[in-house]
């Protein structure tokens, strides 16, 4: 069984830093991409950063382009999201989700429906 546990989520203030991080358990992951979605309210849901875990390419939602850092590390099957310079509009609900590497990592971001998810984590950033 496909788990996923995310941690991390919390209260800062416009201009900082925050890690999330995600556990990951019940697949092959080397095989597997896996990435951060978010979706607040009225929002549809994005796909923020993905990362192929077996040749690392890595795909990045516009928004968060120079700002955010996915890694991963398939020795303690964990991954991170570094989110620096945060603004109030990276407030939101975040995902982590994993699925199998049908596709380039872009496309699996933005254009597949994604199976596995955890149960999610909030980041607030006030103004």
């Amino acid at each position: 069984e496909v788990q996923l546990v995310e941690s991390g989520g919390g209260l800062v203030q416009a201009g900082e830093s925050l890690t999330l991080s995600c556990a990951a358990s019940g697949f092959t992951f080397d095989d597997w991409a896996i990435g951060w979605f978010r979706q607040g309210p009225g929002k549809q849901r994005e796909g923020v950063s993905c990362i192929n875990n077996h040749d690392r390419t890595t795909y990045y939602a516009d928004s968060v382009k120079g700002r955010f850092t996915i890694s991963s590390d398939n020795t303690k099957n964990m991954m991170y999201l570094q989110m620096n310079t945060l603004k109030p509009e990276d407030t939101d609900f975040y995902w982590c989700a994993a699925v199998p590497l049908l596709s380039d990592i872009a496309t699996l971001c933005t254009r597949v429906e994604w199976g596995s998810w955890g149960q999610g984590t909030h980041v607030f950033v006030s103004s």
